[in-house]
């Protein structure tokens, strides 16, 4: 692997006019076929094989004339003070009112809300429903402004009018401001890092490359592959960080390589056969985590792993071929100011040598080396403070509650939260999760009634409507309104009451098949799959790079310490994600308009995203160890190698990548947010406290054992070379490289 990455840095750095030709050329190709795609599909969530997919499909089939997944709002109007809403004057208002609704742009229908009898008890509140003739992600500004004129109108007449419902326009559209913001801080720390504008420009540069054709060619292919307009979030947060980490570390390599004294193209090709095959298999595991979300099985999350995991592999690629070839345009310029006229990539003379050398002898050891000699003197302590650290944490994940966001869980001010309470407070707190009751029968409707008179009885049920049969007579709906609200336990449960009860009620009502659906029971389906899916996939992915880390260091504790601290992370992360967003902690800081349930995708998305971006500080700082301990180091001298050449670049990577996944808190959409606060703070603990802290102490404590593989197995194991060690034998036979002094200040 050494060998041959090698040898294409070194093709890379050499014909670096025809490698940015080609890469301008994909970046050129990939936005004009973007540009000239279709529209990507609107969204669509489907859970294959669950009985709320099963049931959604049937009324799809069998009501043809009505969209099931056409838009759809639900107006609230509540007469002022003590008035009544079935007053003559106020009566009149609210027919205008639905006069006015049919008219605007793209509406199907509207249910008159008094001949549906749909008013409270005491006579102060009902609702009109509005049907729509596309989906909500097709409904054009007309309808919103439509929709939106109307409710203006009532409220002018004193009527308190709000509305909910996918058929309003909800504000939490992608600003971009975060991800500038992201960039922005990254691009000070890597001037920081390096001290150099072009050292600190190209990772930034290739990264946008990387992401400009991953995120161009998912928008090429939406249409044909059915990638939904929301399927590139995903991947612009991880291909922005990876991207940037990825040149990092090769730019970072290859200024070490010219403090050894290498000639310019030997120090690019090195690097990239050394730092480069780190990147390659680093980049390997996060492709294994996000295309391992297959598993779950809903199609959502599948289209937005392999995105992800596309973007991923093109920014390994741009990191072992566009970053040599821009250092072939600017092999000096890349070092710091200070270092340029030291290092030319020329011999350097004895006298220069000497000279250089005894510079080295007095400067002191960088940060990252007295780092590691710290925690190599004292690992008990360093370790129990990491773990008990990142357990106390983790704490508040032990009261995780999952859900989906909905109208409930919105901010206080917004109209479709206030619709919501409306409704709760004059309807009952079940009103708002009603359950759908599907029936197929010869005579439907007859059967329908009858489970509706069994389903009267249920406990947990505050009313059933009418059965509702289609034209064919052979399907029939039935509503039901749980006593509790959509996010309550007991609706759950009542939920798995009534389909406990569908083979009973199919042998005495003579149905074929009933089915309990709804918004509602599709949340609880999903929460399901995902809980089912959860140790599958978790088993896949750990299992997978656990064999990858394998090969790469050639030990059996390395890849399950990586595990261990892996779990270290996502657990203290999620307790801290459970604090702000579902305890409410700092909500004001991060913008947390209303502390609700955690989104029910994000454990999962955790698990894989996280595990891949773990790895990638793992390859990064321990296969620089690895790489002294193969050469001859004793273990605890590996380790400050490790931390010596790639402490502080660890350090700045992961700032980098928190910064950016830092600047999604910004955005006004709530799973965003969410998502970039997490992994946001999960790099901050695995990169700080388990890479640099737990890690070197277990290694101070197990010493060579750390590296201990059975021999049988070793002669198993293809030898991946990721250290180098064969570029040093090819090295040894060829003509000696000049000879120069290693400057650790060019390193970190």
């Amino acid at each position: 692997m050494a060998t041959f990455l090698s040898r294409l840095g070194r093709f890379a750095f050499r014909r670096r006019g025809l490698v940015l030709l080609l890469w301008l050329l994909a970046f050129v190709g990939a936005g004009f076929a973007a540009t000239t795609a279709a529209a990507p599909p609107a969204d669509t969530f489907s859970m294959p094989g669950t009985e709320s997919q099963k049931a959604f499909d049937l009324l799809q089939e069998k009501f043809p004339d009505t969209r099931a997944d056409g838009a759809a709002a639900r107006v609230v109007i509540r007469a002022p003070g003590a008035e009544q809403i079935t007053s003559p004057a106020r009566k009149a208002q609210v027919e205008r009112l639905v006069a006015d609704l049919a008219e605007a742009p793209q509406v199907a229908g509207v249910v008159d809300p008094f001949k549906a009898n749909a008013v409270s008890g005491d006579r102060t509140t009902t609702y009109a429903y509005v049907t729509y003739e596309v989906a909500a992600t097709e409904l054009t500004d007309a309808a919103h402004d439509g929709l939106t004129d109307a409710l203006e109108q009532a409220r002018g007449t004193g009527l308190v009018v709000e509305a909910g419902g996918d058929a309003v326009a909800v504000e939490q559209a992608m600003s971009g401001t975060g991800e500038k913001l992201g960039i922005a801080v990254s691009a000070v720390v890597l001037l920081l890092t390096f001290g150099s504008l072009i050292a600190a420009g190209m990772p930034l540069l290739t990264a946008l490359i990387g992401v400009g054709i991953g995120v161009s060619g998912i928008t090429a292919l939406a249409a044909t592959l059915g990638l939904s307009s929301t399927t590139s979030t995903l991947a612009m947060m991880i291909g922005l960080a990876v991207g940037i980490d990825y040149a990092l570390f090769i730019v970072s390599r290859y200024r070490s390589e010219v403090a050894e004294g290498r000639e310019h193209a030997d120090a690019a090709s090195r690097a990239v056969g050394t730092a480069g095959s780190a990147v390659v298999f680093a980049g390997l595991t996060v492709i294994i985590a996000l295309a391992g979300l297959a598993v779950v099985n809903v199609p959502v999350l599948t289209k937005m792993g392999m995105a992800a995991a596309g973007t991923v592999a093109v920014a390994v690629l741009v990191a072992i071929t566009f970053v040599p070839a821009l250092l072939g345009f600017a092999p000096i310029r890349v070092l710091a100011r200070r270092d340029r006229k030291q290092y030319t990539g020329k011999p350097l003379t004895k006298r220069q040598q000497r000279a250089a050398e005894r510079r080295a002898a007095r400067r002191k050891p960088n940060l990252g080396a007295r780092w590691a000699g710290f925690v190599l003197r004292r690992p008990v302590a360093v370790l129990l403070l990491g773990v008990l650290g990142l357990g106390a944490v983790a704490v508040p994940a032990a009261s995780l509650e999952l859900g989906l966001p909905g109208e409930g869980t919105m901010a206080p001010e917004t109209t479709q939260r206030k619709a919501y309470d409306m409704l709760s407070e004059s309807f009952g707190p079940g009103f708002n999760g009603p359950l759908t009751i599907t029936v197929e029968a010869k005579d439907a409707k007859t059967a329908a009634e009858k489970v509706r008179s069994e389903l009267r009885d249920v406990r947990g049920v505050a009313a059933v409507s009418p059965a509702t049969a289609n034209a064919s007579g052979d399907t029939a709906l039935v509503n039901v309104v749980p006593a509790t609200g959509p996010a309550e336990t007991r609706t759950e449960d009542l939920v798995h009451t009534l389909r406990g009860m569908s083979d009973g009620l199919e042998s005495r009502t003579g149905a074929s098949t009933i089915m309990v659906a709804g918004q509602t029971a599709m949340f609880i389906d999903f929460s399901q799959t995902l809980d089912d899916a959860l140790l599958p996939y978790l088993g896949l992915v750990v299992g997978l790079a656990f064999l990858l880390l394998m090969l790469v260091f050639r030990s059996l504790l390395v890849p399950l310490k990586a595990a261990l601290g892996f779990l270290l992370s996502v657990g203290a992360a999620l307790g801290a994600v459970v604090a702000v967003f579902q305890w409410g902690w700092l909500a004001d800081l991060f913008g947390v308009d209303q502390p609700s349930p955690i989104i029910s995708t994000l454990p999962i998305f955790m698990i894989g995203v996280v595990f891949g971006l773990a790895m990638d500080y793992e390859v990064f700082l321990v296969s620089r160890m690895r790489e002294a301990y193969v050469h001859g180091a004793r273990p605890a001298e590996a380790v400050v190698t490790g931390f010596r050449h790639g402490g502080r670049v660890v350090a700045a990577a992961a700032i980098i990548m928190a910064s950016v996944f830092s600047g999604f808190i910004m955005e006004d959409n709530d799973f965003v947010k969410m998502i970039g606060f997490s992994l946001a703070t999960a790099v901050l603990f695995d990169a700080f406290v388990v890479r640099m802290a737990i890690v070197p102490a277990l290694f101070a404590l197990l010493g060579r054992s750390a590296w201990w593989l059975p021999k049988w197995l070793d002669r198993l194991l293809p030898n991946l070379d990721v250290e180098g060690e064969k570029l040093d034998a090819r090295e040894a036979v060829a003509a000696p490289a000049p000879r120069g002094v290693r400057d650790s200040s060019l390193v970190g």
